[in-house]
């Protein structure tokens, strides 16, 4: 039996983060771009910990013998790893944010911290404090015997330790004003000035604690990080919607995972806080930082000079889709693609629109993942609900870190009348399907959309995702059985077009596998060509080194997490794995087989994850219309052809740029222009 390897997941995700942080540091992309880019890298580490490394965590606190992770290193030596790699990404990030704020300074745009604040902004800066700030600072004394603060772990901290001239030493935390812009813009002719509220709260410490007479005061920040893992009590009184509130409520009293400190803080008040806050050093991640923290603010900071941003894009209006009276007409005619953010999401949202008030109209059933805060998915299905239609809607409560936005939308709805369905609470749905059912001349007709990403208006400008339209009766016929499914988990349903997990999607996709190995063993042409965000299903990754081995060549764009190792023993050099990082977040997912020279083209909710695979409901599609078969094939060759943004992955030039003869490819620049063209 051939041994394979594999990477390790967490290490490859520090890698994808990795990739993140080139953008920050890459000088063809917009200075304020590149801040932003550092805000993503802070928040995708943040995210890490809380899920990945908490998960680590845990099996080397658990007493059960559990499976070795990395080169034969078991979870506790893992946890060191991703300490110290996290540590080397963390000292590089602020390298790189130094650079950036140097050259902000050419543009006249000056980071002024307490000691820097312009004189004659001095008096505005003080009533901005005692109008805005201090109002809402949250101040907590500390103190050796009493149990240390729940704190939110979204906020920012400043630990401050005070000395009085009667010698007395007192701490506290300072916790900043929730839902606050961070950065303070003042504008001096052509020069502009951004303060940040640390330092806003640091210029004004002395005025802060003056009750206890203080002679030196200290202040820095501190961040963590806790384990979000949602636990669930067994109180058979609770619906599945209080059980989910509740946990996510537990979440403030989850074990700390990660402490990230000044570096220049005094190692008595460190370690008052590591005592404090029961943080064990043998297996939390403890990093020292700098003066700042939490810089996933970077992603929210103000665009001070068009020159400095990305130019924003000209949605697309898909060509004939408001060809007709409704959209529903359109499609009737011909199936439709979009492709955001590069095409419009209000695609999706006139449709619903449209569907809310049609007459003929007498059921909309839907799944939603993540919903944006202020939802216009949700509020044209409540006024669909108003209007006396059936709404269904199979809501995701467990959509991890967007539980609270999608339980407020889900009580909403309900009191709104629409029928929830909450599905299998071991089970988290991750498919994005909309059937609506017209009831025309007494004959059910029916109309839909299937999506690789969230009906999420927030992140369908930043996220690419394709979405297709249809009116193929027979496939949203077995998209209703889906919904069927959710409510009456018992009934067995035969599905001839879609693709299911947790039931048979990897076997389906083996299938299609080995029918390449067939082909290429007889001397056929066989490729597969994959476009995902994760794979890390080692059982699907054995299968593609096996078809590399006879012959298949595969074309692998992998955004994230990727176990697969490209370079293995007797795949001949067959397997080619690149990923794409750039100004919009990668999230579409296509797979096309060769199949003999007729092309199978299938889209995807589901990565290549055995969370997708086995413990998700997840739907795939068969592209059965031709043109947006074609148009798919051509979209995989710009991404492939990207000679800008792209990257080798888990190779000797891990993370290198990738070059070849092309020109310049910058593939979501050329798939812009693709669908420019079609119009």
């Amino acid at each position: 039996m051939r041994k394979y390897t594999f990477k390790n997941r967490e290490l490859s995700w520090l890698d994808f983060n990795e990739r993140v942080l080139q953008e920050a540091a890459d000088i063809t992309v917009p200075l304020i771009e590149r801040l932003r880019f550092i805000g993503i890298f802070s928040n995708n580490l943040d995210e890490f910990y809380k899920v990945r490394y908490a998960t680590v965590k845990r099996l080397a606190l658990s007493k059960k013998k559990v499976k070795k992770f990395y080169k034969g290193e078991n979870a506790k030596d893992l946890l060191n790893l991703i300490t110290e790699r996290a540590i080397e990404l963390q000292n590089r990030s602020n390298l790189i944010l130094d650079f950036i704020l140097k050259d902000l300074e050419k543009e006249n745009i000056f980071i002024a911290d307490e000691q820097a604040i312009p004189k004659d902004s001095i008096s505005y800066i003080k009533s901005f404090f005692l109008d805005k700030i201090q109002p809402k600072l949250k101040i907590v004394l500390l103190n050796e015997k009493d149990d240390f603060p729940q704190l939110s772990e979204s906020s920012c901290f400043l630990i401050i330790k005070v000395e009085s001239k009667n010698k007395n030493l007192n701490y506290a935390i300072v916790q900043f004003p929730d839902k606050f812009e961070r950065f303070i813009v003042i504008k001096n002719q052509d020069v502009k000035y951004v303060i940040m509220i640390d330092d806003i709260i640091r210029y004004h410490l002395f005025e802060i604690f003056k009750i206890f007479n203080p002679s030196n005061i200290s202040a820095n920040m501190i961040k963590f990080s806790r384990d979000a893992e949602l636990d669930f009590d067994d109180d058979i009184s609770k619906s599945y919607l209080e059980k989910i509130s509740q946990s996510v409520k537990d979440r403030l009293k989850g074990d700390p995972l990660r402490f990230v400190y000044d570096k220049e803080i005094d190692p008595n008040t460190l370690k008052f806080l590591l005592e404090k806050m029961n943080i064990n050093s043998e297996i939390d991640s403890i990093i020292p930082g700098g003066k700042y923290h939490n810089k996933k603010d970077y992603m929210n900071f103000p665009i001070l000079n068009n020159d400095l941003a990305y130019d924003k894009i000209q949605q697309l209006v898909i060509k004939d889709f408001y060809k007709h009276k409704t959209v529903f007409e359109s499609i009737d005619e011909r199936d439709f693609l979009v492709h955001t953010p590069f095409h419009k999401f209000n695609h999706i949202l006139t449709f619903l629109s449209e569907a809310s008030i049609d007459p003929e109209v007498k059921r909309i059933c839907i799944t939603i993942y993540r919903l944006s805060k202020l939802s216009s998915v949700a509020n044209t299905l409540i006024n669909a609900a108003k209007n006396g239609k059936e709404v269904v809607v199979q809501i995701e409560l467990q959509a991890r870190f967007d539980e609270t936005n999608n339980i407020d939308y889900a009580k909403l709805m309900q009191d709104q009348g629409v029928k929830l369905i909450f599905g299998i609470p071991t089970l988290k749905v991750h498919a994005k399907v909309c059937v609506v059912e017209k009831l025309i001349n007494n004959k059910i007709l029916k109309y839909g959309f299937i999506s690789t990403g969230n009906f999420n208006e927030s992140t369908a400008k930043i996220y690419t995702d394709f979405t297709i339209f249809t009116s193929n009766q027979s496939l949203l016929d077995e998209i209703s059985n889906v919904f069927e499914f959710f409510s009456f988990n018992y009934k067995k349903f035969k599905y001839e077009k879609l693709i299911i997990s947790p039931y048979n999607t990897k076997k389906f996709f083996k299938s299609l596998i080995k029918n390449e190995i067939k082909n290429a063993k007889r001397g056929k042409d066989a490729f597969i060509k994959i476009k995902l965000n994760n794979i890390t299903n080692y059982e699907m990754i054995k299968e593609l080194y096996k078809a590399a081995e006879e012959g298949v060549k595969i074309y692998l764009i992998v955004r994230g997490i990727c176990c697969l190792i490209p370079d293995q023993k007797n795949t001949h050099n067959n397997i080619e794995l690149i990923s794409i990082v750039d100004k919009f977040l990668e999230h579409t997912r296509m797979f096309i087989f060769c199949n003999n020279g007729k092309n199978k083209t299938y889209i995807s909710s589901a990565d290549w994850m055995t969370r997708n695979l086995d413990n998700r409901v997840e739907v795939t599609i068969p592209i059965e219309d031709e043109k947006i078969s074609n148009q798919l094939n051509e979209i995989f060759s710009i991404y492939w052809n990207d000679n800008q943004k792209s990257r080798y992955v888990n190779s000797e030039n891990n993370n290198e740029y990738r070059k070849n003869e092309l020109g310049i490819i910058r593939s979501q620049s050329q798939v812009y222009n693709y669908h420019h063209n079609e119009n």
